[in-house]
């Protein structure tokens, strides 16, 4: 949902970098975890407020600009319980990576590895015999089938 930028200020404050699409969206979260790869714990907010372009929090045990400077580069979550349930075709980026692309035609393109936000869209990061970078809009996604594992697209394999 975000990770840390660098301390803020002298008491122990962070500044945050959020993924979200609203910017204060990650202010209704009591706890983030912060970690890398697997490794993460779990911090109360004591205080968090938009500065900016950006966020500032103060969390607990997080007492001086040394503490804050130690967790700078990790990675912000929350537990996917917290989340709100996705609306109707609308999906949590984590539940699409991996997922095997196919298709209209029925030839597998291969599988999500990741996705791009870009000015316009998003870009699903599809890894097969090559890479491909298909847009996540209607026009060429035509279906997502996570139950299945499946994403249908209208691609080509040569695109």
């Amino acid at each position: 949902m975000g990770r840390v930028a660098a301390p803020y200020a002298i008491h122990g404050w962070i500044k945050v970098q959020t993924y979200t699409e609203y910017l204060d969206n990650l202010l209704g979260y009591p706890v983030w975890r912060l970690g890398k790869a697997g490794q993460w714990r779990a911090y109360t907010v004591l205080e968090a407020k938009t500065h900016g372009q950006s966020l500032v929090a103060q969390l607990a045990g997080v007492d001086d600009r040394t503490a804050a400077e130690a967790l700078t580069g990790m990675d912000i979550a929350v537990e996917r319980k917290e989340l709100p349930p996705a609306g109707k075709n609308e999906f949590y980026w984590d539940d699409l990576i991996g997922l095997t692309v196919v298709n209209t035609s029925g030839e597998t393109l291969g599988k999500v590895t990741g996705l791009l936000e870009t000015g316009a869209h998003n870009v699903l990061k599809v890894a097969g015999e090559r890479e491909h970078l298909i847009p996540f809009v209607a026009a060429i996604v035509r279906d997502v089938v996570a139950e299945a594992g499946q994403i249908v697209v209208d691609w080509g394999t040569d695109w």
